[in-house]
């Protein structure tokens, strides 16, 4: 299959963990095989599955991750977050093993947030977004997402995946920045 071509390892590592999971309905572990950084790194990740059209465009399928790190390492954070774009969004039904030829996948590894002050501290293209209440309430929006036009945009989606009314709740912002590795 196309994305198992071990090219890169962050999206084989993702593959991997969903095929095997599809097929045996076990979690792998993380392979001896991985980079170094794969086991002494901690870090939030979102992995983004996205299906193949026709037409050769990309529509979304699932995307699930952490924007802190909950698990040992960074190889175990993609694993667990590939497993769980392809079985657990809520907006799309489980990937079955029949699709995952015709899936492109997305490993986004994210920085540690930092609270900023101001919209005026982020940038849509180059930042992620996470919007959170006091009461615990809390959104998150990918850098760079191309519907995406401007910060404003950035920071009301977010609200609205958080459940945030930016109007009348009071709002903490933190910006993140990606390092994103695709097949």
């Amino acid at each position: 299959m196309e994305i198992s071509n071990g090219l890169n390892p962050y999206t084989k590592l993702a593959f991997e963990a969903i095929k095997n999971y599809l097929e045996n309905n076990k979690i792998i572990g993380a392979p001896q095989d991985l980079p170094r950084e794969f086991y002494a790194r901690r870090a939030g990740a979102f992995v983004t599955l996205y299906q193949k059209t026709p037409l050769g465009e990309k529509e979304l399928r699932g995307c699930i991750g952490t924007y802190l790190p909950q698990r040992e390492n960074l190889a175990q954070e993609i694993i667990h977050n590939a497993i769980s774009a392809a079985t657990q969004d809520y907006r799309f039904p489980a990937l079955t093993l029949s699709e995952l030829g015709d899936i492109s996948i997305e490993v986004s590894i994210l920085s540690a947030p930092e609270q900023v002050l101001s919209p005026k501290s982020l940038d849509a293209k180059k930042y992620g977004v996470i919007a959170k209440t006091t009461d615990g309430r809390c959104g998150l929006l990918l850098p760079n997402i191309p519907s995406i036009k401007n910060v404003n945009e950035q920071i009301s989606v977010a609200c609205q995946k958080g459940g945030i009314d930016s109007a009348n709740d009071d709002l903490i912002l933190h910006r993140f920045s990606v390092e994103k590795h695709e097949d």
